[in-house]
């Protein structure tokens, strides 16, 4: 890129202040992008406009293009002109389907429908995914327009589905993995961001090893014995049962596992029963199981089916685990990648605006990359400052603060450029 390699690394006041003016110089058109993906949004797996609007901006930009992996997921590879390791930027590119339109007021909000789910679905980027396709986009533009200054490859993979492909379908991080993505060339380490709405636009959040949770997903039929409402001593109740499982569930984190190991066991869906006079025989339950660690993930199954075998058995019935499956493994910062980051991140957002941030008990699918070669996903600040009651991601009002976006093209360019000029001596 434009950064000297001595230079770079020791951070004087004119290379920051040229970094700066190139990514002033793609500014305006980073945030045209976002608001044009913004109003354009399309769900999991479908995102084929977005797509063929992103291959044509990276092509614009000079990388050599490949589009159709993992159905609708871009490659864009940028060549330096200077010899040097491999490394990878992602960016998320679909949108949620929510029951309610979208209420962030912008002049750009998304007016798009479908139909999902046999009903009509408001589209929305409501995750930002909007916000780091603009980033990714604007990375691009920058580094591309001194790439002979480059020491080294950057891979931009632009991903579908990463919310979840839709039911019966394959796609995400895992599938673009599966396909090579990370490969032909090589990449030796990937960064990725996140817009966070709990920290202030200008502020960066990071922290070393697991940074989100293991996923799962869990169904469960407790089964009883059905009877009449007025004569329940004839029966089992697995309604009265479903109840008494989901309380004692709640104990497994609170009295069962050491406090200091997060974990979380949440039932967001009940099924039973078809009439007002009748126990049915049997209910259905949903939910999460997040954890950190492969050895929480064993412990916690092992006592929810203790507590399931238990609670069901006093009182006659049973039960069967439908599905216990892993959505996402647990998204992993690499220690020493992630100590090797902060420098670039304080000197591209300022250091006192750099902070260390707790794991968090959501997922990313992320995960699946930083498992086959180092990564570091970092968050990205975007509540307007002043602001205490900031809508959370998925929801109709979230709204990430535009000014986000410099900051995020900043830390994104610091990042590759200084982790190829670093890898290129090593």
């Amino acid at each position: 890129m434009v950064l000297l390699a001595a230079s770079t690394l020791a951070g004087p006041s004119w290379v920051q202040e040229r970094l700066e003016r190139e990514v002033d110089s793609v500014m305006e058109k980073v945030h045209q992008i976002r608001e044009e993906l913004h109003a354009h949004p399309e769900i999991s797996n479908r995102e084929e406009k977005t797509a063929e609007y992103i291959a044509r901006h990276l092509e614009e930009a000079g990388l050599e293009v490949t589009r159709g992996i993992a159905h609708t997921g871009v490659i864009g590879i940028l060549k330096g002109g200077k010899p040097g390791p491999v490394v990878a930027a992602r960016a998320d590119m679909d949108a949620l389907p929510l029951p309610v339109p979208e209420s962030t007021g912008f002049p750009f909000a998304s007016n798009v429908t479908i139909e999902h789910g046999g009903e009509k679905s408001h589209v929305m980027h409501a995750c930002g995914h909007d916000v780091h396709m603009a980033i990714g986009l604007g990375t691009a533009m920058v580094l591309a327009a001194r790439k002979e200054d480059l020491a080294g490859t950057v891979k931009f993979i632009f991903q579908p589905a990463e919310e979840g492909p839709p039911p019966g379908e394959d796609g995400g991080a895992g599938m673009m993995e599966r396909e090579g993505v990370l490969k032909d060339p090589d990449v030796s380490a990937i960064f990725a961001l996140h817009v966070w709405p709990d920290l202030d636009v200008g502020t960066i959040g990071y922290n070393a090893g697991g940074s989100l949770a293991a996923v799962e997903r869990i169904r469960i039929k407790i089964i009883g014995k059905q009877t009449h409402a007025a004569y329940p001593w004839k029966g089992v109740d697995p309604i009265v049962l479903a109840s008494q499982v989901i309380l004692a569930l709640q104990t497994i984190h609170s009295r069962q596992v050491d406090a200091r190991e997060p974990s979380i066991i949440t039932i967001g869906v009940i099924r039973g029963g078809s009439r007002w006079n009748i126990i049915p025989g049997d209910v259905v339950l949903e939910g999460t199981v997040r954890t950190y660690s492969e050895e929480s993930r064993a412990d916690i199954r092992a006592k929810m089916e203790r507590t399931l075998k238990g609670v069901t058995e006093s009182a006659g019935g049973t039960y069967q685990i439908l599905e216990y499956s892993l959505i996402t493994p647990v998204t992993v910062n690499d220690p020493e990648l992630t100590e090797k980051s902060v420098p670039s991140l304080e000197k591209a957002a300022g250091k006192e605006n750099v902070v260390k941030v707790l794991p968090t008990l959501g997922g990313e699918d992320f995960a699946y990359f930083a498992r086959k070669v180092p990564g570091f996903y970092f968050r990205l600040g975007v509540r307007p400052k002043g602001q205490k009651d900031f809508p959370p991601l998925h929801s109709p009002n979230f709204g990430p603060d535009a000014g986000s976006l410099e900051v995020g093209v900043k830390a994104m360019v610091q990042l590759l450029d200084d982790y190829l000029i670093r890898e290129g001596r090593e």
